[in-house]
Order: structure tokens, then C-alpha cells, then sequence
């Protein structure tokens, strides 16, 4: 058997016809060349299987799924497969930039204690266009880590782990969306992950993504992961709560404007959190108390174009906002390249 590589990389397919040729070539074409690729059909009843085949490539391995098994095993079967001592997730209908692989081996190399790296991506539309916007995520591990009660604080199709901690956690398969949030939730808790602040994918929009598909059932997804986390941190909670906790990081996309109930729920449920914390240290301080008076700003920020001064008011009356400008400050800074680790260079 040939050495193994420096990195796997694992592709799920399904009904990718039209776009996976596009994701092989992305890393076919990378400068990093030590590396070998898992392109994982999941019972595809198109032609995603041929495309895979038509490469010559010794580095590409086509392995096919019988019937189609969900993104979630078929992500487990590729850390099961994976040689390599990193793994870099790609989907099938995105793409990769020619630096990704370099810069991000790069990273864990020279940064031991982390045991993962994201990066952030670009939409681009179905032909392939770039639509110049830009998805950031936050760069340190603290910022991660506390991002986790309310989103996952790394971008999945743009991530590279050490395989040893992958294959100790894997994919819960009973999430058959959202599991790429629960893993690095679950990562997070426990290791320092970190993100690359620059470009270094894209991100493809169109009809038949799954998460287009699944919308409604995405929502039932998160709820169960943040009831899980709010298990630990120790907060009881009802299922009001737990919805009431989703509208905090979806105001702007569901265009949901607070009112005086949702402001008084606010107040009261960050502080129970941010007092849990403070007894539980499930996610790190002061980063965590910050984010909730990012929160709190957000709430008072929103129900002020109804509430007017009267949500003004609650914001500065409140013990939240001691927390605020600092985690502001921090919170702007991770969306620069001067957050960038010392010793990597983009």
C-alpha cells in the first residue's frame, strides 16, 4: 500500500450531476498536491457516478452507497475511509479555492492545540458567478466556542480536522440536517477551533439544495440541539423558550420585529444563561457574556422601530449592556485579517 497522505478529502454526492465535476476540478487544481480524494455517491440515480469515473486521477476513489444512506453516514463513512492525517470536507455542488488546502494544512501544522480550521466562502449562483457575498465566521476559538448556544461557529464545506478527532466524534446520524452543527458544536466544547479570515470557497445557490428542501424540518433540527446544550449549561427552559431563543439569531431573515413581551423574555433569558454560565463555564468568559449583550443590543435594536425610546430605555437600564461595547469591539475585529494567528500568512 502506497504511503497515505497529508489530507483526505471527502465529497458526499447525491443527484450531482450537473455540479460535482465542478467541486473534483476545485481540488484537482489545488497547490497542496499531497492529498487524496473520496468522492462518496449516496444511491445517486443520475449520472453523478460516470463524472466521478471519467477522472484519471490516481488521487480520486469513487465509493458508492447501495441505497442512499443521508449526508450524515455517508460524512462518517469518508472519516472511516480517510488515510490522511487532516480531513477537509467539500460538498458537491461547491468549490474550492486553489489555496485552500496549503493555507489551511498550514495552519494545523504550525498551531498544535487547535484541532480544526474553517475559512469563509462566497455565494455564487447556480451557473457558477460569484455574487459578491461573502459569508464571515468568527476566527477565534473563544468567539467559536460561545457562538455555539445560538449557530455553529465554523463553515463545514470549508473545513479541514485532524481525522483522529473526527472519527472520536463523527456525525450523529438521527440528524439528517443540521449535523454539521452539532458536530462542531460538540467539537467546540471540548477543543480550540479556529477560521481562516479570508475566501477560500464558494458556495453554490440553487433549487435542489437540501437545505432549500428541508427548510421547515431544519428549524425542528436546531431546537433539539439547542435543547441538548441547555440540558448541560443546566437552564430549564419550555418550548416558548426554545422558540423564542431561534427568533434571536433569525430577526433579519424572518423579519421579526419584537414586542414588549418578546423584550421582557429577552432580558430575563439572557441574564439566565449568562448567570448559568457563570456557574457551569460551559462556554468561555468573558466572550460568552459579550455575545449576550450583542444579543441584547440586537433585541433592543429591532423592537426600537416599534417600541421607539421604550426599548431604548430597557437597553440602558438593563445589566446587559455592561457587556456590550467590549463584545462589540472584539465581535468587528474577528471580521479582519488582523485576527489572523500569528505565523500564517494569506
Amino acid at each position: 500500500m502506497s504511503e497515505p497522505p497529508k489530507v483526505t478529502v471527502v465529497i458526499p454526492v447525491y443527484n450531482r450531476e450537473k455540479y460535482v465535476r465542478d467541486a473534483i476540478d476545485s481540488i484537482v487544481a489545488q497547490t497542496f498536491t499531497d492529498f487524496e480524494l473520496f468522492v462518496i455517491d449516496d444511491g445517486s440515480t443520475d449520472g453523478s457516478q460516470e463524472v466521478v469515473r471519467s477522472y484519471c486521477d490516481p488521487r480520486i476513489r469513487l465509493v458508492c452507497n447501495e441505497i442512499n444512506q443521508g449526508i450524515p453516514k455517508t460524512r462518517n463513512t469518508g472519516i472511516r475511509l480517510a488515510r490522511g492525517e487532516y480531513l477537509a470536507f467539500l460538498d458537491s455542488d461547491d468549490w474550492a479555492c486553489p489555496e485552500r488546502l496549503r493555507k489551511q494544512v498550514a495552519f494545523l501544522d504550525g498551531h498544535p492545540d487547535y484541532v480544526a480550521v474553517g475559512a469563509w466562502i462566497e455565494w455564487m449562483d447556480e451557473e457558477g458567478r460569484p455574487l459578491g457575498r461573502i459569508k464571515r465566521k468568527p476566527v477565534s476559538p473563544e468567539e467559536i466556542a460561545a457562538q455555539r448556544l445560538f449557530q455553529s461557529g465554523i463553515e463545514n464545506s470549508a473545513s479541514m480536522a485532524r481525522t483522529g478527532v473526527l472519527r472520536n466524534y463523527g456525525h450523529q446520524e438521527q440528524y439528517d440536517i443540521c449535523e454539521d452543527f452539532d458536530l462542531w458544536s460538540r467539537i467546540a466544547a471540548q477543543h480550540k477551533l479556529a477560521t481562516l479570515p479570508e475566501v477560500l470557497g464558494r458556495r453554490r445557490i440553487h433549487s435542489g439544495q437540501v437545505m432549500l428542501r428541508k427548510a421547515s424540518h431544519k428549524k425542528d433540527r436546531r431546537l433539539e440541539i439547542y435543547a441538548a446544550q441547555l440540558h448541560t449549561l443546566g437552564v430549564a427552559f419550555t418550548d416558548t423558550d426554545l422558540e423564542r431563543h431561534f427568533l434571536l439569531r433569525s430577526m433579519r431573515k424572518l423579519k421579526f420585529t419584537p414586542d414588549l413581551g418578546y423584550l421582557n423574555w429577552a432580558e430575563a433569558w439572557l441574564q439566565r444563561l449568562q448567570e448559568a454560565n457563570r456557574q457551569a463555564l460551559c462556554y468561555p468568559e468573558p466572550t460568552f457574556s459579550e455575545m449576550l449583550g450583542r444579543f441584547w443590543l440586537k433585541v433592543c435594536w429591532y423592537a426600537s422601530t416599534s417600541l421607539g425610546w421604550t426599548a431604548w430605555r430597557r437597553f440602558w437600564g438593563s445589566p446587559l449592556r455592561r457587556s456590550t461595547w467590549q463584545g462589540l469591539r472584539k465581535f468587528f475585529f474577528q471580521y479582519s485579517t488582523r485576527s489572523l494567528p500569528r505565523g500564517i500568512e494569506l
